[in-house]
Order: structure tokens, then C-alpha cells, then sequence
């Protein structure tokens, strides 16, 4: 059973998002359940960095950040995976010192001690030297830390294609089927 909650943060980088949500939509027989969560500066950054408000038509369960009795705040809701994407570091900090302020950090907190799939695709450059103990300290805990880095291997023509690089990643990470580029493979 393959039960997901997708968070999206304020950082920049909502076509990630975007392509994410797209993708699992797509793989609906190998998905039970998905579920969003959107912080309202998230909203903000998708209509500023993709100019529409397609979040509000997606057909998927919604919940708000102080919606504590959403299935994935407790461990006996038995999500498998929590994907944040993108991760803006505030929040990343913020699971990383076990500070449950709002819904993104109490259900990261559950995934990790209940050992289930913590994927925070961080979003931010240039790094400083408490975002990497930030990012080791998930990673120690039993996150994945998944940079929104793309990969030009597979030589993309769009920023879509480019984009599709992380959100791929990130969807095998998840364990997911999905169809992509693999390295060795004819272009």
C-alpha cells in the first residue's frame, strides 16, 4: 500500500511541484492514497513563478497546516512517504530539530520515527553551514535529502525536461515506477 503526502513549502521551485503532482496522478493504480499540503506562501510562489492557481484543481485531498487531525499526524495513519518539494531550509530546520510548530513539521516528525520515507527536496543555493547540519541531521535521522539539482545527461530541451530531471529522482526515490532517462541508455 503506497500512501503519500506531498508538502509544499514557500521556496522557489513550484514547477517541481507541478510536475510532481502531475506524475503521481499519473501512476494512480500504484498509489492508495495522495494527499497535499500547501502553506499559503507556497501558493503565493506558484502563482508567481508559473502565473496560475492549477493547485486549486487538482483532484486530491487538501489539508491546511494546522490540520492536526489529518491521517499522516499520527503514525497510526500509516503514510509510507512524505515528499516536500520544494523544501524551503526554514522548514527543513525546523524537522531537523524536532520542532512541530505546524502540520509539514508534525508529519516529517512521524515519518521518521515511525522509519518511513522522508524526501525533503531542498531548494536553496548557496548553502550555509547550518542548512548542511540541517540536512545532516534529517539524513542521520533517516531522511533523504534530495537537492532540486538537474541532471543535463539526458539533454533537456525545455525547463519542464529540466526540471522532470529532479522530480524523476525523486519519484524513484520514492519507489515509484516511472518512466526516464537512465545513464547508459541511447538518447
Amino acid at each position: 500500500m503506497q500512501r503519500i503526502v506531498v508538502a509544499i513549502t514557500g521556496a522557489s521551485g513550484s514547477i517541481y511541484a507541478k510536475i510532481l503532482l502531475s506524475k503521481l496522478l499519473q501512476l494512480g493504480d500504484k498509489i492508495d492514497e495522495l494527499s497535499l499540503l500547501m502553506t499559503n506562501n507556497a501558493k503565493e510562489v506558484w502563482r508567481t513563478e508559473l502565473g496560475d492557481e492549477s493547485f486549486n484543481n487538482l483532484p486530491l485531498k487538501y489539508y491546511t497546516q494546522q490540520d492536526f487531525n489529518a491521517p499522516f499526524a499520527s503514525g497510526s495513519g500509516q503514510y509510507n512517504t512524505m515528499i516536500i518539494i520544494p523544501c524551503s531550509m526554514g522548514t527543513l530546520g525546523r524537522i531537523a530539530t524536532g520542532i512541530s510548530n505546524d502540520l509539514i513539521t508534525r508529519a516529517a516528525d512521524v515519518i521518521l520515527k515511525e522509519r518511513r520515507k522522508l524526501i525533503c527536496v531542498a531548494r536553496d543555493t548557496p548553502y550555509n553551514l547550518i542548512h548542511i547540519k540541517n540536512m545532516e541531521s534529517i539524513t542521520l535521522a533517516g531522511g533523504i535529502i534530495c537537492p532540486a539539482t538537474p541532471s543535463f545527461y539526458s539533454n533537456p530541451k525545455t525547463i519542464e525536461e529540466v526540471a522532470a530531471t529532479v522530480v524523476d529522482r525523486v519519484i524513484d526515490l520514492a519507489g515509484l515506477p516511472v518512466k526516464t532517462y537512465r545513464w547508459g541508455e541511447e538518447k
